[in-house]
């Protein structure tokens, strides 16, 4: 198995027992991707070329039967991913598929009981052996905050039977309270989790943070752009990522961390009132060439917001401007106009943002890991709707 986490006691005092996590220096610095299956052609064509850029390739295919077996969505023995896999292993890049499910009640089922997590992670091993993987990557997400512990026996119980294989855990970003609650109370349930980091930290092989869909989570940050009158609702501000590793890592090592980079960008509805007031509804998520494809249309030009991210307001055709009429020019007249109509009449008025992350997103994420001193970056999605531009940036990483 991988290098383990070594637990140093520090002891001030008689009753005083403080665990300090130690371990070496982030060595090489990784960059693992998931490629989602309903894409697997796209994702395969994508990667192949670029597959010396990836330390670790993600097949996102497997979910879980009820049964506690698993259900291949992507048909991994078959091509295209039969080629691309064997390839992957000739080039000594790991591939690592994933195990993804929402579904807290199964995982409830499936974890409660020892002989039930020594059948669940039996068939998980027997899955990766069958496959010829270098290891699992755990997504379990929704998880009751109740199975905490039996979520941490199960990751033992996997962990000891993997042997040399790696056991890859993907987890929620965790959010400082003070920050995600900032000019709030914070709820008496709000520290109650269903992750413990100190067992990830000690079952786990590397430890994947989803530090995307950031949106309002981070208060202190929306307040602080709401107090300059800054549209903001970013997929991923490296402000906030900063804070979600650094929490993380009083309990994780750093040289296990990889913080999640997307892909993808979010369009919304938002709805300006007076004095610069914004509400927004999430519409769909969307890749870059749909931003560029509306940009053309409405003849907005992007531009790269506070977060690091392209963005821009329009005013759809399915809402007529009022009298004072938005026109198509700067990437945040839209949203300008629909400020000062809603000022000027006590009133308000709805225009779209589009805010996505390109291959300049990349490289600043990939400069704050660096800077962070953890292992590296795990990028969701790779399947062909990216910045291209993203993959120069990889390999000029590589370099």
């Amino acid at each position: 198995m991988n290098t383990r986490t070594l637990f140093s006691i520090v002891i001030t005092g008689a009753l005083l027992i403080t665990p300090v996590i130690t371990s070496a220096a982030t060595s090489k610095f990784e960059v693992t991707g998931w490629m989602p299956y309903w894409r697997g052609a796209t994702s395969t064509n994508d990667v192949l070329p670029h597959i010396t850029a990836m330390t670790e390739v993600n097949p996102f295919v497997y979910t879980i039967k009820s049964n506690g077996t698993l259900l291949d969505n992507g048909n991994l023995s078959a091509e295209p991913w039969a080629s691309f896999i064997a390839t992957a292993k000739a080039d000594k890049v790991r591939v690592i598929p994933t195990i993804m499910t929402s579904d807290g009640t199964l995982l409830h089922t499936l974890i409660n009981t020892k002989a039930h997590r020594d059948s669940f992670a039996a068939n998980i091993v027997q899955a990766v052996k069958a496959g010829g993987f270098d290891g699992i990557d755990i997504d379990f997400e929704g998880k009751h905050a109740e199975d905490k512990d039996n979520f941490s026996l199960f990751l033992q119980n996997l962990y000891q039977r993997m042997g040399p294989k790696w056991v890859m855990c993907t987890i929620e970003a965790r959010t400082p309270l003070q920050d995600r609650y900032a000019g709030t109370d914070i709820p008496p349930d709000a520290s109650i989790y269903s992750n413990d980091f100190a067992k990830i930290n000690q079952y786990c092989d590397r430890v994947r943070i989803m530090t995307y869909d950031q949106q309002g989570v981070d208060l202190t940050l929306a307040n602080q752009a709401a107090s300059s009158s800054l549209i903001y609702a970013p997929v991923a501000d490296p402000a906030w990522v900063e804070k979600v590793v650094n929490l993380t890592a009083q309990q994780v090592a750093r040289n296990k961390i990889l913080i999640g980079v997307p892909t993808y960008g979010y369009e919304y509805d938002v709805t300006a009132y007076a004095n610069n007031q914004y509400i927004y509804d999430i519409l769909w998520t969307f890749n870059p060439g749909y931003a560029t494809q509306i940009a053309l249309q409405y003849g907005v030009t992007p531009t790269r917001n506070s977060a690091g991210e392209m963005n821009f307001t329009y005013v759809s055709n399915d809402n007529a401007p009022p009298a004072t009429s938005v026109t198509p020019n700067s990437a945040m007249l839209a949203s300008a106009a629909a400020s000062l109509y809603a000022t000027q009449y006590n009133s308000h008025l709805n225009f779209r943002l589009i805010d996505w992350p390109d291959a300049q997103t990349v490289q600043d994420k990939i400069n704050l890991a660096k800077k962070l001193g953890i292992r590296g970056i795990s990028i969701f999605k790779l399947d062909g709707g990216e910045d291209q531009g993203m993959w120069t940036v990889l390999e000029n990483n590589k370099k």
